[in-house]
């Protein structure tokens, strides 16, 4: 085995050059999702993924119409009773805007130094073709050892409406002993990451009413209760003095870290000082009792994405307004349902928004947290890649936002994910000058060869 894993290693350091074409060739491609001027460019970066897979020799390559845009699907399951690894890629990316920020044409990726720059050379392009590059440095050299699926989805971008619905009624076709997702990134060049944890989200719209139209603050001040006080006061209640959250019951699913973890993420090399710098703010805030990166991995969180009422524009205009609206996020972690969050919530509406006013609280979206053990065997094997590749232990993080794919995989599927990624902190993901350090790209290649053959 040792032997057919150096061959493919030795393939892939061969073929560095042309693997950055590769990965140059699909980010030209314009493929953003939310955009539906570049509905033609999503079907072309699809198609451009047919013809990669159908090169690799892959089997059942097809592509998969949804409401939306298309899925991707490919499959090599010729290895017996070995695993079955689904690997998950998202072919989309964020628009550019703003465009004059630019430094090179976003779709003309170009090397600088050792980086690649242009939009989806980290997010996530990059990463799907070094998937498929480690899957094809295998297969010129030996055979695969354990089974593979690819599920490249068109909507990562814009929140994945159909991929849930997809996974569901395609359950046989998808099943898989894990999944690999290399949707995530690494807190540095020299600081390989496993992901092992994602919060869950739950958002709503919060609106408040008063009087059924505007008022003159003068004719009317101090007699009708305003709309966009009350909802100031109902949100600044929401937290305490010490940054708990104060819907009830909020906490009562939350599962406290053990010792031996919160050691572990004090290992990560991103204390309170690095968030505050990386944030711009004059101060860090939170929970009092955790640290920052516990925070953010560990508890959950409300806060306010939005908030609009009354007169707003350039000027004065002397008016109480007929009604005030709040868009609330909420970052669970594991054992909080959304479900059960939107009930905390319309019960402390009901206890303190006053009868002055009648409110509404509408779900938008939302998904549970998920969580792998750190001791699983897919967890296990990428450990043993990234050592063999970094000659170090890679370092392993909760992370604080939410990939929608995680938790649908795990309930549809049953299956956990491995998560991980080549990108770099200072990337511009979903910002002008989005770059790869294409040295860790290259090493991630490597990482990713080994784990294959560290599952068999």
């Amino acid at each position: 085995m040792t032997d057919h894993r150096d061959k493919a290693l030795e393939y892939a350091h061969l073929h560095q050059g042309e693997f950055l074409g590769s990965l140059q060739d699909f980010v030209r491609i314009p493929s953003v999702s939310t955009d539906p001027d570049h509905q033609a460019d999503m079907l072309r970066a699809a198609n451009w993924l047919v013809d990669q897979f159908r090169l690799l020799g892959l089997d059942k390559v097809q592509v998969f119409p949804t409401n939306g845009h298309p899925i991707v699907y490919a499959e090599s399951v010729k290895a017996g009773n070995a695993p079955t690894i689904l690997i998950y890629g998202h072919y989309d990316v964020q628009p550019v805007d703003p465009v004059e920020l630019w430094k090179t044409g976003p779709f003309n990726p170009v090397m600088n130094g050792e980086n690649l720059y242009g939009r989806g050379a980290s997010d996530m392009k990059g990463q799907v073709i070094a998937s498929m590059k480690a899957i094809e440095s295998i297969l010129k050299t030996d055979q695969l050892p354990v089974n593979i699926k690819f599920l490249v989805e068109g909507e990562e971008e814009i929140g994945s409406p159909n991929l849930r619905s997809w996974i569901d009624a395609h359950q046989d076709l998808l099943a898989c002993d894990l999944a690999l997702n290399p949707d995530a990134g690494m807190i540095a060049v020299d600081v390989p990451t496993i992901i092992y944890a994602l919060r869950g989200l739950a958002y709503f719209e919060i609106r408040v009413y008063g009087p059924d139209h505007d008022l003159h603050s003068g004719v009317f001040g101090g007699v009708v209760h305003n709309p966009a006080q009350v909802l100031c006061d109902l949100i600044s209640g929401m937290h305490d003095s010490r940054g708990r959250i104060t819907l009830p019951g909020f906490y009562d699913s939350v599962r406290e870290l053990d010792a031996e973890e919160r050691s572990e993420l004090a290992r990560l090399p991103v204390d309170d000082e690095y968030y505050r710098k990386q944030t711009g703010a004059p101060a860090l805030w939170g929970e009092d009792g955790y640290s920052a990166v516990e925070r953010i991995g560990s508890r959950p969180t409300l806060d306010v994405n939005g908030l609009l009422s009354g007169f707003t524009t350039k000027g004065s205009k002397t008016v109480i307004p007929a009604w005030a609206m709040a868009k609330i996020s909420m970052r669970l972690v594991p054992d909080q349902d959304p479900k059960q969050v939107h009930k905390q919530l319309l019960r402390y509406m009901e206890e303190h928004a006053p009868k002055t006013v009648r409110w509404e609280v509408d779900q938008m979206s939302g998904g549970p947290a998920s969580l792998t053990q750190r001791t699983s065997k897919g967890t296990q094997a990428l450990t043993k890649a990234m050592q063999a590749v970094w000659g170090t232990d890679p370092v392993y993080k909760r992370e604080g936002g939410s990939i929608p794919v995680v938790s649908d995989v795990q309930n549809s599927l049953h299956a956990d994910s491995v998560l991980t990624g080549f990108g770099l902190p200072d990337d511009n993901i979903h910002s002008p000058n989005e770059k790869l350090h294409t040295p860790t790209w290259f090493k991630g290649i490597d990482a990713l060869i080994h784990f294959f053959y560290n599952l068999q």
